[in-house]
């Protein structure tokens, strides 16, 4: 079956959701989910939205403290871009009924988090994210130009290699038709042709074994646009969440937002001792590179498995206030965080790599966008500021919004994308295959390629991860499609695409630490 829409919008959290909607004024749009419209990073995102919204806080400011977390490998230009059109989005996320938290006095509460010089974090509660989704949902469902589907799950980006062309990475003029995509309901693959197609696929997080990600979140844009022979920027900064709450066999992991740390917690080893002055003069603020490292270092010297969040000597209703559900969450595991310290270890959060965009959100291939964090803006550079991420999927997916409106009329769907086949092809006899090698991967790439790293333990890694790849291809060429198989190509495309551009960057920068290299290049970007 072939579907036809102006736009076709691959992903359902704030990126895909607020570029859909803005989207919609200038033709049909086709918003598919891979599970229901409530699953995204973005729903699980806990801190908030960073945006300057008083004195003595100013732009000047918060594109400081951007850039020297991006530790000197941010593109000027984007950080300028989010950081002055973040007070318009915020704005607009107000008209589409998002609720920040305010004071007595009517003004935005903001919080303040690590690497912030000011306090800029405008939040609901400690469930932002989730505050933010609900309310793009409900605009979405009310629009009548935007048809959601969900549980359809997108295989592949149409090119000229769908046409039979023979497609590489010196290939001119590269163009996107729209998706191959599964209907996981019936097995049905249909084919959604598009003029625009917008990437919105979050981030890479299954491809480890403790995560914060939801289980959705296997990379699936980036997977394919590197098969589709696109650039793809970046992808040795990986972010691991200093504090994510230490109880193992739980996925995804809970993270304990950097905004406690901003009203006051601190980190103690086992023993109760704080150990965050030894490694940087902010302390427990200090940017979350610095954190994790520090963080897991401690871990390593004293052969423990997680260190404590101390939060006790804050006033115990008002953490209840501003913190209800880590303080209910944790109480489900018998930790009062108004008497007790929390255990906390780092744990993969966030990928500041991704699909390689221009200012206006367009990738390398023609016809395709990306936004949200499957894209690399150069806004976070090599570590990503708190709060950064939710303000700059909504700025880029706004400028993709407007940049795609200039020329949408004169574009035509691509009639002649043929159907999906798959004779030939038989169901797997084994599922177990598939399962053990993804675990394989988030054994390889938690053990080799986390938060610090050596070439020795990348080689190591590419070399098992060669033989799943093989393994994978060989399946998927006999195997009738479905999502668990598809997941699997996509986890071990995007862990090459980590483990080689890591090998590639001779240096320590950022969130990529390399025994063999722990000094820095030359500064770029500054």
């Amino acid at each position: 079956m072939t579907r036809k829409f102006d736009f076709l919008v691959i992903g359902s959290g704030i990126a895909g959701m607020s570029f859909a909607l803005k989207a919609a004024k200038f033709g049909k749009v086709a918003l598919l989910c891979k599970g229901t419209l409530s699953e995204s990073n973005t729903s699980y995102a806990q801190g908030g939205i960073a945006s300057v919204m008083y004195e003595p806080d100013s732009f000047e400011k918060h594109m400081e403290d951007t850039l020297i977390s991006g530790d000197g490998h941010c593109d000027i230009e984007a950080v300028k871009k989010v950081v002055y059109e973040a007070p318009s989005q915020i704005e607009e996320l107000i008209r589409w009924g998002v609720e920040f938290d305010k004071t007595e006095q009517g003004l935005f509460d903001l919080h303040r988090e690590g690497g912030h010089s000011e306090h800029r974090i405008l939040h609901h509660k400690d469930n932002s994210g989730y505050e933010i989704q609900e309310s793009l949902i409900r605009q979405v469902k009310a629009h009548s130009e935007i048809e959601v589907y969900e549980h359809y799950f997108a295989i592949e980006i149409l090119t000229q290699h769908h046409l039979g062309e023979i497609v590489t990475h010196h290939t001119p003029n590269i163009e996107c038709y729209g998706a191959y995509v599964l209907n996981q309901q019936t097995n049905n693959i249909h084919t959604f042709l598009s003029k625009i197609t917008l990437l919105a696929t979050g981030g890479i997080g299954s491809v480890y074994s403790t995560t914060t990600n939801p289980d959705i979140a296997t990379g699936d844009g980036i997977a394919m646009v590197h098969r589709a022979r696109g650039i793809i920027k970046d992808m040795e900064f990986v972010q691991f969440h200093p504090t994510a709450l230490y109880h193992p066999g739980e996925r995804p992991t809970f993270l304990i937002s950097e905004a406690i740390r901003g009203y006051g917690a601190v980190l103690r080893t086992q023993d109760g001792k704080q150990f965050m002055q030894k490694y940087d003069e902010r302390g427990s603020l200090a940017p979350r590179d610095i954190v994790a490292r520090a963080i897991d270092n401690e871990m390593k010297m004293r052969g423990h498995d997680f260190v404590y969040l101390d939060v006790t000597k804050m006033d115990a209703d008002e953490t209840k206030v501003h913190f209800p559900n880590i303080y209910q969450k944790c109480l489900e595991h018998g930790i009062d965080i108004t008497k007790d310290y929390i255990p906390v270890s780092p744990t993969q959060h966030y990928l500041c790599g991704g699909i390689k965009v221009d200012l206006n959100g367009r990738s390398s291939i023609n016809r395709l966008y990306a936004a949200g964090e499957c894209s690399c803006t150069g806004l976070h550079g090599a570590n990503r500021l708190a709060s950064n991420s939710l303000i700059e999927a909504i700025v880029y997916a706004d400028a993709a919004v407007k940049d795609a409106a200039k020329y949408i009329d004169s574009l035509t769907f691509n009639e002649f994308i043929p159907n999906w086949n798959d004779e030939g092809t038989s169901l797997p006899e084994e599922m177990v295959l598939i399962t053990q090698s993804f675990r394989e991967v988030e054994q390889i790439m938690s053990t080799y390629v986390g938060i610090v790293r050596s070439n020795l333990r990348l080689v190591r890694a590419i070399n098992r991860l060669e033989i799943l790849y093989r393994e994978t291809e060989h399946l998927f060429d006999k195997s009738v499609v479905s999502k668990e198989i598809c997941e699997l190509r996509n986890v071990i495309s995007v862990a090459y695409l980590i483990i080689k551009q890591a090998l590639m960057r001779k240096e320590s920068r950022g969130l990529h630490y390399t025994v063999d290299y722990p000094g820095r290049m030359k500064q770029e970007g500054l």
